[in-house]
């Protein structure tokens, strides 16, 4: 079966970059936060910096590439108004979730089914730090 397109394709309007941007943050009780934004779809704003000082911004932000060295071993910000710590982008539609044993996992292709109580899509936030 043939897809027909009015305008631009899916293809075209991203160029070279991956379709989807996988973001992950820790807050200051540790909890873990991961957005995924499918490019083609999804309209809302990421922010990568909260608001402070300029020289504390992350100015390498770019399409395509990824990164994961907004912490340091010291558990130390490498840039303090940097929300996202790590970043990557994919083509592929990944699930990511925490397993029983507490470990961050990926399916892809599969769906995962979260027991009841474990996740509250209620507090999830974007944008929010």
């Amino acid at each position: 079966m043939s897809n027909y397109y009015f305008g631009t394709t899916p293809e075209f309007a991203l160029g070279d970059s991956p379709r989807y941007l996988y973001a992950l943050r820790r807050n200051d009780d540790g909890e873990l936060f991961l957005v995924r934004s499918d490019q083609l779809v999804d309209k809302d704003i990421i922010a990568i910096n909260k608001p402070g000082p300029p020289e504390d911004n992350f100015e390498d932000f770019e399409s395509g590439i990824d990164y994961f060295e907004g912490v340091g071993e010291d558990q130390e910000l490498a840039h303090l108004n940097l929300i996202w710590t790590q970043y990557r982008w994919d083509n592929r539609s990944i699930l990511y979730y925490v397993d029983e044993e507490g470990l961050l996992s990926q399916r892809i292709n599969f769906t995962y089914e979260y027991p009841e109580g474990v996740s509250d899509e209620d507090n999830i936030s974007l944008g929010g730090y």
